[in-house]
């Protein structure tokens, strides 16, 4: 995996003045040798991950390094997902045309953009105003128009729009955040990163049914903290 990383950004670099048929190219590699070839084939994920343009997500000097298969930075001690993870958490919720998703942990708005593309309605929380702003400023130049935003404590969820088919988090709490579960719909699914701060995490499923939840614990990873106001 790392030499097919390494050789992707040497594509990168070997073309002339990157342009949108070159990111199209480095996209498709993309989910042909990041994602398809590690299990995830739900078909609206791998459409979203090809459509939506992950260099206009991360700081202008990072533009050519959008495509591998790695987390960046984004500043503010954040960092955008490794594209299969995002591919990963987005599949596991099993999205459709008709379901109105929350996500915890704006970042970028990368993961919020691929959401958007799949479903109604995306919600996204994140409790760092400047990248709260940027990403808004970023949904509206490409325009994702079924996505609002919120900058605050994503801890109680958005429950004023509350119930959720489906919840996203993309920081590690402790443990699960209560009001999230609370504010799922029945058989509704939350994918969140579980466990103690800048170490191994739990990658756990809950899914709501008969007022109970199941979880499930998928994988280990590495995810920035859940903080809080």
């Amino acid at each position: 995996m790392r030499m097919l990383t390494v050789a992707l950004f040497l594509i990168s670099l070997t073309i002339p003045g990157i342009n949108q048929e070159n990111y199209r190219t480095l996209r498709e590699n993309m989910v042909k040798y990041q994602i398809e070839a590690r299990n995830v084939h739900h078909k609206a994920t791998l459409e979203a991950m090809r459509t939506v343009p992950r260099h206009q997500f991360v700081p202008r000097e990072m533009q050519s390094f959008a495509y591998e298969d790695r987390p960046l930075s984004i500043g503010n001690g954040q960092t955008i997902s490794q594209p299969y993870i995002v591919a990963f958490m987005t599949a596991v919720i099993d999205p459709g045309p008709d379901s109105k998703v929350l996500e915890i942990g704006t970042g970028s708005g990368y993961q919020a953009a691929v959401l958007s593309e799949i479903v109604r309605e995306v919600y996204t929380i994140e409790i760092i105003p400047e990248l709260g702003e940027k990403a808004k400023e970023t949904f509206k130049s490409l325009n994702y128009s079924n996505i609002r935003t919120r900058i605050g404590d994503g801890y109680h969820g958005w429950p004023e729009e509350a119930p959720f088919d489906a919840i996203i988090v993309t920081a590690a709490p402790d443990e699960i955040p209560e009001p999230l579960i609370e504010q799922l719909k029945e058989g509704g699914k939350l994918v969140i990163p579980v466990g103690p701060r800048y170490s191994v995490q739990s990658l756990q499923l809950i899914t709501r049914k008969n007022g109970k939840t199941q979880i499930k614990n998928l994988f280990p990873v590495r995810f920035v903290p859940f903080t809080r106001d």
